[in-house]
């Protein structure tokens, strides 16, 4: 098998499923570093609602 296997065979809907539940974890721990700065968590986040945007997925109702 090729590549990245299971990634090949998610249909869009599973991949959008698996980055909203990514989102809404990253949002957790945003929250419970109570304004702690994180480059690396304000990266993910970012990449993470860049590739829903891409998939017509609006964020906004997701954030903590």
């Amino acid at each position: 098998m090729k590549g990245g296997g299971r990634m090949e065979n998610m249909t869009e809907q599973e991949l959008i499923i698996g980055l909203i539940d990514k989102y809404v974890d990253l949002q957790r721990i945003k929250k419970e570093n109570k304004n702690t700065p994180n480059e690396e968590l304000e990266y993910q986040i970012r990449a993470t609602t860049v590739k829903l945007s891409s998939m017509g997925v609006n964020v906004e109702d997701l954030t903590l």
